[in-house]
C-alpha cells in the first residue's frame, strides 16, 4: 500500500485519485464505480465524492491499494 500525503484533513475521492496521479479524470473514477471497482476502507463506494479523512483507504481492483496521510504545516 503506498501512503500519499494531502495538504486538507480531508479530500474528495475523485480528487484524491487523481492528485494521486492513479487515474486521470473523475470520469474514470465515474466508471469504476459504476462498476464496483473501488472500494474505501474495504468497502465498495457509490459516491465519487466521497470525503477522505487521514488514514483512509482506497483500493482499486487489480490496480493496487492508497493510503490517505495528512501532511500538516
Amino acid at each position: 500500500m503506498e501512503k500519499i500525503e494531502v495538504n486538507t484533513e480531508t479530500i474528495q475521492l475523485d480528487q484524491f485519485l487523481k492528485w494521486a496521479g492513479v487515474l486521470e479524470s473523475g470520469g474514470q473514477v465515474k466508471l469504476m464505480i459504476e462498476d464496483e471497482m473501488i472500494l474505501v476502507n474495504g468497502k465498495v463506494e457509490t459516491a465519487r465524492r466521497k470525503k477522505l479523512h487521514e488514514g483512509d483507504v482506497v483500493e482499486i481492483k487489480e490496480m493496487g491499494s492508497w493510503q490517505v496521510v495528512f501532511k500538516g504545516e
